[in-house]
């Protein structure tokens, strides 16, 4: 036990709050309601897996820039809590049950999680030679949905419709937040010739650059809310989760980060649960005449 919380402590496995919602959102859009109860499952075992492995792999191709770095020093492997050849351990048996998973639901899906897993593992690499790894990350994140849908209707058919939208807005929501959390390491990555905006562009650009990112990500959502057809109840939901970016935006200032944890935990996990279930109760009102 004391194993396996080390484990979920390195993987984040809190954070998986971030993209879950999203992946969900869709799968509910395409279900029309709740999906299948093995399908449903089949999803949250996928999602959880391919964010283990990403996450684990990580922390596995960074174990050695974590240790010198004074901000990541105590993480798992750097600190010997865990060795570097079980955390590959878990980035394999992670990915296995990824693609398992994904096989289980359809055959689209299983075909397409080879490129998925790519992308989730390769992320981690991209600091190394570019500073659109917070774009990459996104990326990543922004998959949930479209995969969510494939694994419902086992087809990519009315895929670019809406849900398309909501993909978009996980990019460029995602790829916003990372840069302002990665403003902390700013000077670090700029010595040691690593890359990210912050160390190319400076903190202040950084921090405007990732209030565009969030705009564009509000009018995504708007747009997604529009072609699924949602009504008032999401786009209230909207206009409360650009209130909460506006805040999250205002509490990191280029020369005070104290408050990144909170700008970059708390509020953008508010934001996805609160969407996802206002798209419940929206299709729940829709098609039933009543909130559930």
């Amino acid at each position: 036990m004391a194993r396996i919380q080390q484990v979920l402590s390195m993987v984040k496995f809190s954070h998986s709050i971030f993209a879950l919602p999203f992946a969900l959102q869709a799968a509910w859009l395409a279900a029309g309601g709740m999906p299948e109860p093995v399908t449903l499952t089949l999803i949250l075992v996928a999602a959880v897996a391919a964010r283990t492995a990403a996450m684990a792999f990580n922390r596995w191709a960074d174990r050695d820039i974590d240790g010198d770095n004074p901000r990541t020093a105590s993480r798992e492997i750097p600190s010997g809590v865990l060795s570097a050849n079980y955390v590959l351990a878990v980035v394999i048996v992670s990915s296995v049950v990824f693609v398992a998973a994904s096989w289980a639901l359809n055959p689209l899906a299983g075909k397409l999680s080879f490129p998925v897993l790519a992308v989730l593992l390769g992320y981690s690499l991209v600091k190394r030679f570019s500073f659109l790894a917070h774009m990459v990350l996104g990326l990543a994140l922004a998959l949930a949905p479209l995969a969510a849908w494939i694994a419902v209707r086992g087809t990519a058919d009315g895929l670019w419709g809406g849900v398309a939208w909501l993909a978009v807005a996980v990019w460029t929501w995602v790829g916003g937040f990372d840069v302002i959390y990665s403003c902390q390491d700013a000077d670090y990555d700029r010595e040691h010739g690593l890359h990210s905006i912050p160390a190319r562009f400076g903190v202040s650009r950084a921090l405007v650059i990732s209030r565009c990112l969030h705009v564009v990500t509000v009018v995504c959502l708007v747009q997604f809310g529009m072609g699924a057809q949602l009504g008032w109840i999401y786009m209230v939901a909207i206009g409360i989760s650009a209130c909460l970016l506006a805040w999250e935006q205002s509490l990191v200032k280029a020369h005070d980060l104290s408050r990144v944890n909170l700008a970059f935990f708390t509020i953008n996990g508010w934001i996805g649960v609160m969407l996802f279930l206002a798209l419940m109760i929206d299709l729940a009102w829709i098609s039933g005449g009543q909130v559930l």
